[in-house]
């Protein structure tokens, strides 16, 4: 990964449009102030950092088998269409997002739950062939595992996923606190896919406790996020969860808003396609003597520095401290009024490549 920052000078910046800016923040500029200190660093792609000693992750969520069927466009209600290709394999965000980890040399264990059917066997083999710990994955006699039918659409280049959810469920009975401790041990993170969030919470207090730093992945709004995202110490979520969430009218202006509502939070990351993902990075470093910026018109000046050329993941960071700020309600004697409040952070840009 390359990362890639270019001196500013002292000019204040104002909102305007550009057609390298993603159509996600063109379709929402808003105004929102932002202050910058900037350095100036480059990065050699081949200078990733070794794995730590301890590189023991645990991961909470659904596993899945996927039905995926290839199709040339998506069918019009009471079509019939036949499949380009058809392929079935593991899924679900956690059952990925482990198996991600896997391969990237890390040492992780899933929580989840699967029937005993021909499913279950199925998912748990594809996890264990992948080097995933699946002890602490509960395994219910009768019932179903979890499964989806994925249509992938060729021409839009898009997916639609019909999901069963698993039966019975998983719940806090299902684990006991030994269980959890066990697999807590020598975690250095506890990953949670945002669903089942009553038994998301019971898992995500005992981390707290043992104050392991806990990654919530956002993909929509439901019950029960909101406490579990109190837990978390970093959030991904998907390009729609920011706005919804926070009813922000743009989405660097709503990144701001989570990590004002939730302080514990060191890092908030929205994942956008093809325009690669944003991150906003609260920092300890304060300087009263920066200026202030509009934080979508800095946003589009980092675009700007993307080369069309690399084909590999670049990396655009301001590398420095932002002074971000943005307007809270709050009710007074006199009713509800706007408070501003300050957050100092940085802001940080990954493409994908052409």
């Amino acid at each position: 990964m390359t990362s890639i920052s270019k001196p500013f000078n002292g000019t204040i910046f104002h909102t305007h449009h550009s057609s390298s800016f993603p159509h996600q923040f063109r379709q929402h500029l808003h105004s929102h102030s932002i202050t910058l200190r900037h350095k100036s660093i480059k990065i050699s792609a081949h200078a990733v950092p070794p794995l730590p000693q301890n590189h023991t992750v645990v991961g909470f969520g659904m596993t899945t088998v996927d039905f995926l069927a290839t199709v040339d466009g998506y069918p019009k209600p009471d079509d019939k269409v036949r499949t380009t290709s058809s392929k079935v394999q593991g899924g679900g965000n956690a059952g990925n997002a482990l198996t991600c980890a896997a391969r990237l040399g890390l040492k992780p264990k899933l929580i989840s739950k699967v029937a005993d059917d021909a499913q279950g066997k199925s998912i748990l083999e594809e996890l264990e062939a992948d080097c995933v710990d699946t002890s602490f994955i509960v395994v219910s006699k009768g019932g179903s595992s979890t499964f989806s039918y994925v249509l992938v659409d060729t021409q839009t280049k898009t997916r639609t996923s019909i999901y069963t959810p698993g039966d019975p469920p998983l719940v806090p009975d299902d684990l006991s606190q030994s269980m959890l401790l066990s697999a807590f041990d020598g975690a250095r993170l506890v990953y949670f896919d945002g669903m089942s969030t009553e038994t998301a919470l019971f898992v995500g207090r005992e981390a707290a406790r043992n104050n392991i730093p806990i990654l919530v992945e956002a993909e929509s709004p439901r019950e029960g996020l909101d406490e579990l995202l109190t837990l978390a110490e970093f959030v991904v979520c998907s390009a729609r969860f920011p706005q919804a969430w926070t009813q922000s009218p743009s989405i660097p202006s709503a990144l701001v808003s989570m990590l004002l509502r939730l302080p514990n939070i060191k890092f908030v990351i929205v994942t956008l396609g093809e325009d690669g993902c944003l991150m906003l990075e609260r920092s300890a470093n304060e300087d009263v003597g920066l200026e202030e910026r509009n934080v979508e018109s800095f946003l589009e000046l980092l675009y700007k520095e993307k080369d069309e050329r690399l084909a590999i993941p670049t990396c655009i960071s301001s590398l420095g401290s932002y002074l971000a700020w943005n307007y809270m309600p709050c009710k007074n004697k006199h009713g509800v009024t706007a408070t501003r409040l300050k957050l100092v952070c940085v802001l940080q840009i990954t493409s994908f490549g052409s």
